[in-house]
């Protein structure tokens, strides 16, 4: 069977050379994703690549940070525009590497996000379109945003929803900083985390039914902690006194639980097998889907690539579900051909 990735970063060379002129030296997170050779090296890229063998294929997504974060809105939407065209051709050139790509939104540029996101998917053939758990400190929910889920909802394509967090967002009131990179293991799942939930409660599934959304890393903390979302979060309001918060979960057409079992999730979790059970057993069989977040891993690419297949492979699962995961899932949900 075909081995499906649907979570990978890259950046191609005519962005990567446009980015290096935005920014100039790059730092933190910027320089985090410049450093791996398979990030930029497509020479390197098909080296990996041809370790999993002539079925695995990759969808391509630029690399964090999102674009927001160092350029200004019309420079944002010049390198999204440069990336997704960058993908378009690398797709066409490759066809037996790469089975899709996903678009990446400028989301600080909203006069403009919509016709861009119709560009890459009607025009080049994106399989969706990426933003981030934040715009710059802004929440998902901010009604500037709810046009680009309209279009995706009528599209019929998904939303990928990558985390964003940098070490200024700091662990403590008392402090400027994060230490010890805990704004990227426990900020990173806790900020897909919130961005779900303002999502729900915000009433945006109501508004767009259609609205698909993969979240990246398993789902974040939701899957292991669903009796706080579920139950726990059925006393809304109990804790508040200056809001009737019970209101705005008695206004959802749905149990709020529901709305959250029917985000996707992918498998890119660092090698972790109950994170992968805990999203199958949360989201269902149907809602999971292979990714490994390659190139980020200690070796550079190959390492979570290998871990997330022994996972699956090991899983306690029949091989019909062990399909979806890998091929089925993403056939249907992206619109590739099997």
């Amino acid at each position: 069977m075909l081995k499906i990735d649907i979570f990978n970063h890259i950046w191609p060379k005519p962005f990567f050379d446009a980015l290096i002129d935005e920014i100039g030296t790059m730092s933190d997170m910027t320089r985090r994703s410049g450093a791996v050779p398979m990030m930029t090296d497509l020479d390197r890229r098909f080296e990996v690549m041809d370790m999993f063998g002539p079925d695995y294929r990759q969808v391509l997504s630029l690399a964090s940070p999102p674009l927001e974060k160092f350029a200004a809105p019309d420079k944002a939407l010049e390198l999204s525009r440069i990336g997704s065209d960058s993908m378009a051709e690398l797709c066409a050139q490759y066809p037996e590497r790469f089975a899709g790509f996903v678009g990446t939104v400028a989301m600080n540029n909203t006069g403009a996000m919509v016709a861009e996101a119709r560009r890459a998917i009607e025009d080049l053939g994106a399989c969706g379109m990426q933003i981030f758990t934040n715009v710059n400190g802004k929440p998902l929910d901010l009604p500037e945003f709810e046009p680009l889920y309209e279009y995706m909802a009528d599209a019929g394509k998904p939303l990928w929803l990558h985390p964003a967090r940098g070490q200024d967002f700091a662990d403590y009131k008392s402090e400027d900083r994060s230490e010890y990179e805990i704004y990227w293991t426990f900020g990173w799942p806790y900020e897909t985390s919130a961005a779900m939930a303002r999502l729900v409660f915000s009433r945006i599934f109501d508004k767009y039914p259609g609205l698909d959304v993969i979240t990246h890393h398993a789902g974040g903390m939701i899957p292991f902690f669903e009796g706080r979302v579920g139950p726990g979060w059925d006393q809304m309001g109990a804790r508040t006194t200056d809001r009737d918060l019970a209101a705005v979960r008695k206004a959802l057409k749905r149990p709020h639980l529901d709305y959250f079992k029917a985000f996707y999730a992918d498998t890119a979790s660092f090698g972790s097998a109950k994170a992968i059970e805990h999203a199958m057993e949360f989201f269902g069989e149907d809602r999971v889907l292979f990714a490994s977040d390659a190139p980020f891993d200690p070796e550079g690419g190959p390492y979570y690539i290998r871990e997330t297949i022994r996972v699956i492979d090991g899983l306690d699962i029949t091989e019909a579900q062990r399909r979806k995961l890998y091929q089925d899932n993403a056939v249907k949900l992206l619109g590739l051909k099997p």
